[in-house]
């Protein structure tokens, strides 16, 4: 999913992938998240709580693969505005590419079988 600026925020455009327990995520820890991790690669995660669509609580596996339990993170769907641009202040989630991939890959064969049976 994308996002797209309008007068009052932003709205979403594209495939958002809906989180769910068991999924598995990339986590990017704030600075001042003293987790164990090397340079800026994120770290593996798994959704074990759905607040909703944005919010989700983890089980993080640091880059020694010790487990560690993060809440109320917020999911960055593709193209958000930008968690990724807030220079490090917050820790937050997103989607792998290939599952992001898939995502528009669905939503495109959607589409087209709609356009099949119209």
């Amino acid at each position: 999913m994308s996002m797209e600026r309008t007068d009052t925020g932003y709205k979403s455009v594209g495939p958002a992938i809906k989180p769910t327990p068991g999924r598995v995520v990339w986590y990017c820890p704030s600075r001042n998240d003293n987790i164990t991790r090397h340079g800026d690669a994120p770290l593996a995660a798994l959704v074990a709580y759905v607040w909703n669509d944005a919010m989700v609580n983890l089980m993080v596996i640091d880059a020694n693969g010790f487990p560690h339990s993060r809440t109320s993170v917020l999911l960055s769907q593709e193209g958000a505005p930008a968690a990724e641009t807030l220079g490090g202040e917050i820790s937050y989630c997103t989607w792998m590419p290939y599952q992001r991939g898939q995502a528009a890959k669905a939503e495109a064969l959607e589409k087209q079988l709609a356009g099949n049976i119209g």
